[in-house]
């Protein structure tokens, strides 16, 4: 995320705004005060983001909008759902949020607990294993962890 400094001018600008309702819209989803909120941080200045709920709700709250951290978890839970973003899971237990919808890999910062894209030009999967009988392969992740020498 951009520093929130950043993220407070961005809700007043109407342009960001705009962007995050019709980001709300063309899902279908009702533009609550929340919804609204939280898609002008993660989409308003048009750039892709990789945030955690933490992350996101310390944005919302730097933004001077009164939001719980149950409101952030749900609503990301509401926009993956709607197909607006995709969620990457870390170790079993960290989730990130990525508002970059088409397939592609990912580094993950050991050192800062960043996520990042990785080029998918590089990235070759020769061969999967074959799903169990009644079950198709819906999906890869591909999270590449890095660690800083």
């Amino acid at each position: 995320m951009p520093d929130t400094q950043a993220q407070a001018v961005r809700l007043i600008d109407p342009r960001a705004q705009a962007r995050g309702s019709r980001w709300l819209a063309q899902a279908g989803l009702r533009p609550t005060r929340q919804r609204t909120l939280l898609a002008t941080l993660l989409v308003g200045d048009g750039q892709d983001r990789h945030v955690t709920a933490e992350g996101l709700y310390e944005a919302a709250r730097q933004s001077g909008e009164g939001v719980s951290l149950a409101t952030v978890y749900n609503t990301l839970r509401a926009f993956c759902a709607a197909g607006l973003m995709n969620e990457i899971t870390v170790d079993g237990t960290k989730s990130y949020f990525d508002t970059r919808l088409d397939d592609h890999p990912h580094f993950y910062w050991e050192d800062t607990g960043t996520l990042t894209d990785a080029p998918a030009a590089d990235l070759e999967i020769a061969r999967l294993p074959q799903a169990p009988a009644g079950a198709e392969i819906a999906k890869v992740d591909v999270v590449i962890r890095l660690r800083r020498v």
